[in-house]
């Protein structure tokens, strides 16, 4: 099976995407297809290449869609005002001759405004309608709207029938304009991408500088980052300093400042000195590359409204046709019978202009459009808030949440693990059982690990491996050597003294015999008490925490931090099985570090990842990462989440509502064919505008 993303541009109408999105499912070899009417992105499964040309050519031939490499924003929409200015011009001539000519030739001159009025906003929605029909698609609102003006017109009705298209044309355009002005969030968030960069590189023995893309630059690279520019790729600084914005990564606003030796991030602007740096990561592995991906493929997570929603459309206009068709035929044959004016039609123009206002009324338009763009709206708003959502459905799952389950150690704590106190057996000095500790933890990606970083490791080790939840064995001139817990020496049978202490203990064996323990702290970050607190205040329930720690140490970090709960001396399997638990009992919130908590973040309803964005592990474990590895952003994605649902909610009441209110009028024949249109507009655009509210 492949998996491929298409993107799309020209796609304007949310009722197209759905029916593009059915069109491409129904493609022999094709496993599945998303289509985001937002950010025109297709997301299919299918089976072998010749399945991907019926893809492609499926999409280039529907409507005015086409499949191109990168979508452009669109900076103007001139065609179309300038046809509106026309029509709005015309229809107002016409309007004023007809009402205030007496002669035969103004009222010709009025007809004849009215005539240039209509086509020069109607003409690419009949050219649409045709080629629709001709396909066999006719349920959409192109179909809908030129029924109901040229139904007007032959009812004699030519200023509603007019009207219905201007208005429709109108609204049409601001919601283009809107929908844009989303699509353009996710256009200024690909500005993190630098065009190009300037590589040290040897040609012939010399050194040159070459200018070249991001994507060209190689692991080892020297760049050169100028003042201004932004960082392309992950790499360490070469340089004695340097000074970076890195509000585009984080969403916080205070300068980062790096040494010789230090990480540095793509995405980040110099705003110091020109530095040095080498490169660590290609482009598609560094934090840029991983954002931007993120970010462009959130959208084809679709959350369970949207999924509704999408179902609803697909069945709801066929259906108000269908209604219109008995409003326009069945309705006045009985109103016939009802007087007693047998089986004849009586006032067939009035019912049939209740269809019509019925049809247009009912265009989906207002949700079809404002739910997957409200989700949108979130995702982008949590970006900019240095957070990553890997789709709309882990919005709605945060927005849910009840318990909240926290690793401690990176999570909870700074993961910056010193060596508090050394306790050795008789005879052994506390230098050589450090260095021990340090030959097997020097390639461990554990953060206890670090704390042995400073020290003298031995040469000859062999055979190191890392055990799960225990630690770490290595074999030293041929003795086995163990680092680990207490449960590692019990397991390979090795008498030692236990020790109680609110730190984690290392113990150290070797040929059998132990040498001694190491306690190892970590300090609480400072921010961990009053985000459980606000936790609380949005509606958390419980908070938990899992760790493989001891007891002692756990609880202490716990009641600093504020968390009532507790499960510790947990291994891998035991987090698993605690996270399970919970899970039965609420919507489940994990929040780890995404490099040794893979299990617990697929069994939890949603994951957030503390891990760095060098890491791939927590990256790819977890459904949101906080890019920052700041905890105070966990509240604030779960407000964002909160707004995001409440809107959706908000614009799906609302706009069936509005439709159900709007179509009585219109049965009863007391809405006119063009203030239904207006109303049509009216409510899509309310819903668009309240969707946007979620960035603010």
């Amino acid at each position: 099976m492949i998996k491929k993303t298409i993107q799309l541009t020209g796609l304007d109408c949310a009722n197209c995407a759905s029916e593009l999105e059915r069109t491409i499912e129904k493609i022999e070899g094709v496993r599945s297809a998303s289509l985001t009417f937002v950010n025109q992105r297709l997301y299919v499964e299918y089976d072998n290449e010749s399945v991907w040309e019926k893809i492609v050519y499926a999409a280039n031939h529907f409507e005015e869609v086409h499949v191109v490499e990168k979508v452009e924003k669109r900076s103007n929409y001139t065609k179309e005002w300038v046809r509106i200015g026309v029509s709005v011009f015309c229809f107002l001539l016409g309007f004023l001759l007809e009402r205030f000519g007496n002669s035969i030739g103004i009222k010709i001159g009025a007809y004849i405004a009215y005539a240039i009025a209509y086509v020069s906003v109607g003409f690419s929605v009949w050219v649409a309608t045709c080629k629709n029909v001709a396909k066999g698609k006719i349920f959409d609102e192109n179909f809908l709207m030129t029924i109901a003006s040229v139904g007007a017109v032959c009812l004699g009705e030519i200023f509603e029938g007019v009207a219905v298209m201007l208005l429709y044309t109108l609204g049409e355009t601001l919601q283009s304009i809107a929908v844009e002005a989303s699509r353009g969030s996710l256009v200024t968030l690909m500005e993190m991408k630098s065009e190009k960069t300037t590589a040290l590189r040897k040609t012939d023995g010399k050194t040159a500088l070459f200018e070249i893309s991001p994507e060209e630059v190689q692991i080892g690279d020297k760049l050169i980052v100028k003042t201004g520019e932004r960082i392309p790729v992950d790499g360490v600084l070469l340089s004695d300093k340097a000074e970076l914005d890195m509000k585009a990564l984080t969403g916080e606003t205070e300068l980062g400042k790096r040494t010789k030796g230090d990480e540095l991030l793509s995405g980040c602007i110099n705003v110091g000195a020109v530095f040095q740096m080498q490169a660590m990561r290609i482009y598609e592995h560094s934090a840029v590359g991983r954002i931007l991906d993120m970010v462009e493929n959130a959208a084809a997570g679709k959350a369970a409204p949207e999924k509704f929603i999408t179902r609803f459309a697909r069945i709801y206009t066929p259906v108000v046709c269908a209604l219109a068709l008995i409003l326009a035929i069945v309705a006045p044959f009985l109103n016939g019978v009802f007087i007693g004016a047998g089986f004849q039609f009586v006032n067939a123009s009035r019912w049939i202009r209740s269809a019509l206002t019925f049809l247009v009324v009912s265009c989906p338009c207002a949700l079809v459009i404002s739910v997957p763009l409200t989700y949108f709206s979130g995702i982008g708003a949590c970006a900019k808030s240095g957070i990553l959502v890997k789709g709309a459905t882990y919005l709605d799952t945060v927005a849910k949440a009840d318990i909240v389950a926290f690793d401690k150690t990176g999570t909870l704590t700074e993961g910056n693990f010193t060596v508090c106190k050394v306790i050795t057996e008789e005879g052994v000095l506390q230098e050589d059982l450090l260095s021990l500790v340090a030959t097997v933890e020097k390639n461990s990606a554990h953060p206890i690990a670090q704390a042995f970083k400073s020290y003298a490791s031995i040469d000859n080790v062999e055979d190191i491996q890392e055990l799960s939840g225990r630690g770490v064995t290595g074999v030293v001139d041929g003795k086995k050597l163990l680092v680990g817990n207490a449960k590692l020496l019990q397991e390979y049978g090795i008498a030692f003294s236990k020790y109680e202490s609110p730190y984690t203990l290392v113990y150290v064996a070797l040929d059998g015999k132990c040498l001694g323990v190491v306690e190892v702290g970590d300090k609480i970050k400072e921010e961990a008490k009053s985000v459980v607190e606000a936790l609380r205040s949005l509606g958390i329930k419980r908070s938990v925490m899992l760790t493989g720690d001891n007891a002692a140490r756990a609880q202490k970090i716990a009641d600093e931090a504020g968390v009532y709960e507790v499960n510790a001396e947990l291994l891998p399997d035991g987090k698993l099985q605690s996270a399970e638990k919970l899970k039965r009992q609420g919507t489940l919130l994990y929040v780890g570090d995404g490099i040794n908590d893979a299990p617990v973040m697929v069994a939890a309803d949603c994951a957030v990842s503390m891990g760095k964005l060098g890491s791939a592990a927590a990256i790819e474990a977890s459904d949101l990462v906080l890019v920052s590895d700041d905890l105070n952003a966990l509240p604030r994605v779960i407000r964002i989440a909160k707004k995001t649902r409440r809107i959706v909610m908000q614009n799906i009441v609302f706009s069936i509502i509005m439709k159900v209110a709007f179509m009585a009028l219109g049965v009863a024949g007391i809405l006119q064919l063009w203030l239904a249109v207006f109303a049509d507009v009216g409510v899509m655009l309310l819903a668009v505008l309240n969707s946007l509210r979620v960035q603010k």
